[in-house]
């Protein structure tokens, strides 16, 4: 465009195009510039709301302070606010270190900070006495030099300008930060107030936070993770965690990150690595609004400590709270409450860890099916205060699962047998466990039921008692049982009954027919075999086998009746004498 072989009309003309290309850039820059400068002006206005938002919570608890109807909460309020005006002394120490840095910047950019008026860059100084916690009110319109960086960069960053070790006044900004999420986040822990006995009113050290150095996250979720984690880990009441994760999360930065393929570049060096004097100024006046807004979410929260006033409600409704299962003639708790909720802010409601999606009139609603013994039911329940923090509560509810059952008895034919795994079932119906216990007997579990085992009476009593969720035991049932010995079994030559006609087996087996239902065992000790129309002496013999008598069994004539005369021991101990006959 401007070569040696072109004319001096060229020439020119390149000139010129130089030049307007240059007017256009000045023009892109001024309007960048002029949207920081607008930028600026809106974070200011948001900073003033926040002192007032913390202000007017702070003011509640001052009057709080001389309520002469309730001794009681004044007390706690002076507590309280004792705890509030520490908050405003280091929130104070921090908006003053960003102004003095800011004014810093606009004097080695050589403005002028030294004249206060509507139209000077000074609108309001900063006042330490009257408005501690309110930044320095500013007007960058009137910047002269709205594009310098290389001032802004040395104060921030430090004489290198070292984007990744920046050892400037941003150093000083950047630990004051630090500094301040670790301790008003450990402030709040520890400001718990406690009342003993006599009456007297003390902070409750065993609750604390330990707030560790959380730079390094990937995500949101993953830092929310790491703060939980390390709430977890340190005795916060129940009140506080939801604001520390809140106000935790709100001053956190990741400290390094990757800047246009540049690893390991500090936040510092990413924020203010050549930002003109008002992005600068602009970025220091939202780290003061980070700062009065958690001041104030604090101021907020510890305000409610008192009354309580920090939530919303618009509707109420009556709960009547018992068990969901009572027997005839048990003693029940019926508690009966009003519940307040915000139709305009439904709460937050978990089961098991997921979200409950049915929530409607302040409650979560989940339909459930009944398994099986006792169902632990566990989760959260969340709502919001009048600044947007959820505050959680954990839930838990415990409900029996009874099966379904019925009775019918047939009340002469209750017989224990000695010596027999008696096997019984027993279920105290409306109760969560079920306990049987006996009388002349001894029970023992076994499965879903239970072995009774009588003793040496001819009865015993058997008792069926219900154990309640909280312990106590209630006796439904007493039932009276004949105790006998095992009936006596019957001989079976192989699968030949007493009586009938002996087959190829040479096995004899003491049994009961099918018309005992017991499953009880016995065995032959010993046998004698003898054969009618023979003279042939009997055949004697121990255990169920009988091939012994073999001679008697295949000599004895056609239509004979081969008699076995047995002594037999069942699995009660008893021996006694069987006799059975089967024709030849």
């Amino acid at each position: 465009m401007a070569g040696g072989k072109e004319t001096p009309r060229q020439k020119m003309i390149g000139m010129m195009y130089l030049v307007l290309t240059a007017l256009l850039a000045l023009n892109v820059s001024k309007s960048i510039l002029d949207a920081f400068v607008a930028i600026e002006e809106n974070i200011q206005k948001a900073n003033i709301t926040e002192v007032y938002r913390g202000n007017e919570k702070r003011s509640d608890l001052v009057e709080l302070t001389t309520d002469q109807t309730n001794l009681y909460r004044a007390e706690k309020a002076k507590m309280y606010l004792s705890v509030v005006d520490k908050i405003d002394a280091m929130t104070a120490q921090r908006i003053k270190l960003i102004d003095d840095i800011k004014l810093e910047i606009l004097e080695a950019c050589g403005e002028n900070v030294s004249s206060v008026g509507a139209q000077e860059i000074i609108v309001k100084k900063y006042d330490a006495v009257n408005a501690a916690c309110k930044p320095t009110r500013m007007n960058l319109d009137a910047v002269q030099g709205k594009d310098k960086y290389d001032d802004p960069m040395r104060i921030l960053l430090g004489d290198a300008t070292d984007i990744k070790k920046p050892a400037g006044k941003g150093m000083v900004v950047w630990k004051s930060l630090l500094s301040y999420r670790k301790d008003l986040t450990e402030i709040i822990a520890s400001s718990q107030v406690t009342v003993e006995k006599d009456s007297t009113m003390h902070f409750d050290e065993s609750y604390n936070y330990k707030a560790p150095q959380i730079n390094s996250f990937n995500s949101p979720g993953e830092l929310d993770r790491k703060i939980e984690k390390s709430i977890e880990a340190s005795n916060v009441h129940a009140d506080d965690k939801s604001i520390i994760l809140e106000i935790y999360r709100s001053l956190s930065k990741e400290e390094y990150a990757t800047v246009h393929e540049i690893e390991g570049v500090h936040w510092l060096g990413k924020t203010f690595d050549h930002a003109p004097t008002v992005a600068a100024i602009a970025s220091l006046s939202s780290l003061q609004k980070e700062i009065l807004s958690a001041r104030a979410q604090a101021i907020a929260h510890i305000r409610g400590r008192v009354t309580g006033g920090d939530y919303s409600f618009n509707t109420v409704l009556p709960l009547a709270i018992g068990p969901e299962v009572v027997n005839q003639g048990e003693e029940f708790n019926l508690s009966v409450l009003m519940a307040a909720f915000d139709t305009d802010k439904q709460p937050r409601v978990t089961m098991n860890g997921e979200l409950v999606k049915d929530v409607r009139e302040g409650k979560g609603i989940m339909n459930l099916k009944g398994t099986s013994g006792i169902m632990e039911l566990r989760g959260t329940i969340a709502i919001q205060n009048k600044q947007g923090v959820w505050k959680e509560q954990e839930w838990s509810k415990t409900v029996t699962v009874m099966k379904p059952s019925g009775s019918i008895e047939l009340p002469g034919m209750n017989v224990l047998y000695r010596g027999y795994n008696n096997i019984v079932n027993a279920t105290a119906s409306g109760y969560p466990t079920t306990i049987l216990t006996a009388q002349g007997a001894t029970v023992t579990k076994s499965g879903d039921g239970y072995i009774v085992s009588p003793g040496s009476g001819n009865t015993a009593t058997l008792s069926v008692s219900g154990k309640t969720a909280d312990g106590k035991t209630v006796q439904l049932k007493r039932i009276n049982f004949k105790v006998r010995r095992l009936p006596k079994p019957t001989l079976f030559w192989g699968s030949s009954e007493d009586g009938g006609h002996v087959n190829g087996s040479r096995t004899i087996i003491p049994k009961y027919t099918e018309d005992i239902v017991l499953n009880a065992t016995f065995r032959v000790e010993s046998w004698e075999c003898s054969a009618s129309n023979m003279r042939t002496p009997p055949v004697k013999g121990t255990g169920g086998n009988i091939s012994a008598a073999n001679a008697i069994i295949e000599n004895a004539p056609p239509g004979s009746i081969i008699t076995l005369m047995t002594w037999v021991v069942g699995q009660d101990g008893v021996r006694q004498r069987i006799t059975g006959s089967w024709q030849r």
